[in-house]
């Protein structure tokens, strides 16, 4: 079996003794090394409302990566498209692809991204349905190829640049809504299995029963997202990958905050209920040396048939994700497929 590709999926986080700047200076410098490392894409995810997240605007932090590098494609995982008149969507998307021609993707994914004051505020006070996604998506496809109806009311806008400037599009997805919508419209997907939540081989399973060959695809074509921690030794690895555990902990509680140090995680008083929420969240990443990761990696591409693996890591020194982007990669192009 062939290896499949990877990819990397940043947040941009902030941990704690930095600023969102740093975050921001370090999200760009890690493009630029994953671009030399060879993967294949770069995508930031849109988060609202949190402390130790910095990527609230794709577009603008898409920009800004694009200027700095050269042949790595750039993308949303994703922009929330509930949370944005998709006008707006096409003319800043349309925009990206024009200036870095067949470089850009467009994630979209159906869930606000934060909470829902937050979302409220995004939306202008604007109380919008998850479920009008079909809608609003059908409306975002007419803006970048101009294919109102006459008689539509935005038949005469021109979403200027996004009209005849399409990026590719994905969909994103952490249930089975997000497969079959990108199934039945022929469009790639990728399942968020880093959230930890389950259900990713149901997913993958609805994605290609209900898929359907379009201009975009003619065979099913699917990534999943996957929390990594790579390093020298397991114990070490695992001494990183608990701060990024427990700042999801802190998260869940309502209390979000930057990311702990490791020295931080690892002395924090858990309760009992705490020490088995983070106990489960390591349990469900993949952490250890590279040989370690690669091995894991290769039983969840054999295990879920995918063909893309988007790696997110999240550590608290940058030194240290580099070193585990670093480490996969040699380790990716040196050891064979399982």
């Amino acid at each position: 079996m062939t290896s499949p590709r990877l990819s990397v999926l940043d947040l941009a986080p902030v941990p704690t003794g930095s600023t969102v700047g740093d975050a921001l200076r370090c999200s760009l410098d890690l493009a630029r090394q994953t671009e030399r490392l060879g993967y294949n894409r770069f995508w930031v995810a849109e988060h609202h409302n949190m402390a130790g997240i910095a990527s609230s605007s794709p577009a603008v932090l898409l920009a800004h990566l694009a200027m700095a590098t050269s042949t790595i494609r750039l993308g949303s995982g994703g922009v929330m498209l509930p949370n944005h008149a998709p006008l707006a969507i096409a003319e800043q998307f349309g925009m990206l692809e024009a200036l870095h021609l067949g470089r850009i993707d467009l994630g979209l994914g159906r869930a606000p991204g934060t909470d829902g004051m937050t979302a409220r505020a995004l939306r202008g006070n604007r109380l919008i349905e998850s479920d009008d996604f079909s809608g609003r998506f059908a409306e975002l496809i007419s803006f970048f190829d101009g294919t109102f109806a006459p008689d539509h009311p935005y038949a005469r806008i021109s979403a200027v640049p996004g009209n005849g400037n399409k990026p590719a599009i994905w969909i994103l997805g952490s249930s089975d809504f997000g497969a079959q919508f990108a199934g039945q419209r022929g469009l790639p997907f990728t399942f968020a299995h880093h959230f930890g939540t389950g259900g990713t081989e149901a997913a993958l399973d609805a994605y290609r029963r209900s898929f359907m060959p379009s201009p975009t695809l003619i065979a099913p074509y699917s990534m999943i997202g996957v929390s990594v921690v790579c390093a020298e030794t397991e114990e070490h690895a695992r001494f990183l990958a608990r701060a990024s555990a427990l700042g999801f902990l802190w998260l869940r509680q309502g209390r979000p905050s930057r990311m702990p140090t490791p020295e931080q995680a690892r002395d924090y008083e858990c309760s009992a209920a705490e020490a088995a929420f983070i106990d489960d969240r390591l349990e469900r990443a993949v952490i250890g040396t590279p040989a370690q990761v690669r091995q894991q990696l290769d039983a969840l591409v054999e295990r879920h048939g995918v063909h893309e693996l988007m790696i997110t890591t999240s550590v608290h020194a940058h030194a240290d994700r580099v070193a585990s982007f670093e480490m996969l990669a040699d380790e990716w192009s040196q050891a064979p497929a399982k």
